[in-house]
């Protein structure tokens, strides 16, 4: 106790508070110079989460290289998978987003099929939909950047990603758009003088408050005297009349400043919190869109080798179309496991996330009308780099995605797998 005492009057004193302030001035600094880390965000997020809510396909970048206000478009289709797990919310309100590490790139517009869809929407589950993000360059640095839907109650839910240059100053950046009533503004810098001269002022009187009862009071002689329940003698009749004062100064202030601000901008539109629906899902076969009447996969069982990196799953899969089809992809939390007997030139992708010989099955093509159940091993080690071997530890050791299969004349047909596997810890052969 007695040194908590001599702390009390080391604090209460001038010695005391100056050295309080220079630590808390050296922790500022020290935090603000801490560099960002280059992690890609999606490996935070658990394998169930990332293979059986959002399969992300035919993402692209138009641009990896740009300038400040140049622009460039981010799209691409995501499947909603059907056996939704209970654990996350359902994406019934949900929002397009972009992700990136903070606002270098600023959206200018988004699409969902030709919809616009600026705010809120409603998926549905086993639906597939294209999108689209318009983005324009603001900060130079070299960034990477998501496709990213955000659920409510869910969270973020993170797509692939791809490492985007951008040159030249944030200086320069400009934002105009050109509202309602035919004006032209920059976003960039719209109202900047009036949001400096709001927040400035309470700032003062925060830090004046603060300051206030540092210099006055002491903190830990506050502490000491409210532990001890002497809680009148912290607050006496001058720091009511403060209270008093600071109290009618910020409700007048905020009548003053509502009274002018409702006076300088008459006509006001609320933010736009609705919920979008319909959409339009797509329903193109063949080249786009997922068909389960066109080809049909039933996960028939797997073991997913833990040392190996390497899932090994039989599928019964049917072909109702009138060409022979091969599997050539298998498509998993915006990962690709290619089948090199299909793709045999590598597509354009981020490397990290293309394993451009990771699939294998039986090279035979399944026949017009045939139904049959084939093995397919995936095996490469992204299985660990991004963290999808995790689903070895989850609860149900679910997996789930995409699998793709070609026909001779270029048509695509995607049909959805997801089930349990049985993980397997030790080397050797499936039994």
């Amino acid at each position: 106790m007695k040194a908590l005492e001599r702390m009390a009057e080391l604090a209460t004193g001038r010695v005391g508070k100056l050295l309080g302030l220079s630590v808390a001035a050296a922790v500022a600094a020290t935090a603000a110079s801490v560099a960002p880390a280059e992690a890609h965000g999606e490996k935070s997020q658990q394998a169930f989460l990332r293979m059986r809510t959002l399969n992300w396909y035919d993402v692209k970048w138009s641009k990896t290289s740009l300038n400040v206000n140049e622009s460039m478009v981010l799209s691409g289709k995501v499947h909603v998978f059907s056996a939704w797990p209970q654990a996350v919310a359902n994406p019934k309100s949900s929002f397009l987003n972009a992700g990136e590490p903070g606002p270098v790139l600023v959206r200018t517009a988004q699409f969902i099929g030709e919809q616009f869809a600026p705010r809120s929407v409603s998926l549905e589950v086993g639906k597939d939909y294209a999108f689209s993000i318009d983005l324009k360059a603001r900060r130079a640095g070299r960034w990477h950047v998501h496709a990213q839907i955000n659920v409510e109650g869910g969270g973020p839910i993170i797509g692939p990603g791809q490492w985007i240059e951008i040159k030249g100053d944030m200086a320069d950046f400009k934002d105009p758009v050109t509202l309602l009533d035919g004006t032209t503004v920059d976003l960039e810098t719209y109202g900047i003088d009036r949001i400096y001269a709001w927040h400035f002022p309470w700032m003062i009187a925060a830090a004046a408050w603060i300051l206030y009862w540092f210099f006055k009071k002491g903190i830990i002689a506050s502490y000491l005297r409210i532990s001890e329940g002497k809680d009148e003698e912290q607050i006496g009749d001058d720091d009511r009349r403060v209270g008093a004062i600071v109290l009618a100064v910020t409700i007048l202030a905020t009548i003053i400043g509502y009274a002018v601000t409702n006076s300088t901008f008459p006509r006001t539109i609320p933010l736009q919190a609705g919920l979008q629906k319909p959409l339009t899902p797509i329903i193109e076969e063949g080249t786009a869109g997922v068909g389960p009447h066109v080809v049909t996969a039933e996960l028939k069982g797997g073991v997913y080798k833990v040392p190996g990196r390497e899932l090994t799953i039989q599928v019964k899969v049917t072909n109702k179309t009138d060409e022979p089809l091969k599997l050539g992809e298998y498509t998993a939390a915006g990962l690709r496991f290619l089948n090199p007997d299909v793709f045999t030139t590598k597509p354009e992708f981020p490397d990290y996330l293309l394993a451009d010989r990771g699939l294998s099955t039986d090279p035979t093509p399944l026949a017009p009308g045939e139904t049959k159940t084939i093995e397919v091993k995936v095996q490469d080690a992204r299985w660990d780099i991004e963290r999808l071997s995790d689903l070895a530890y989850d609860t149900d050791s679910q997996i789930g995605g995409l699998l793709m299969f070609f026909s001779p004349s270029g048509k695509r047909y995607a049909t959805e797998i997801g089930g349990p596997v049985i993980p397997k810890f030790v080397a050797g052969d499936m039994p």
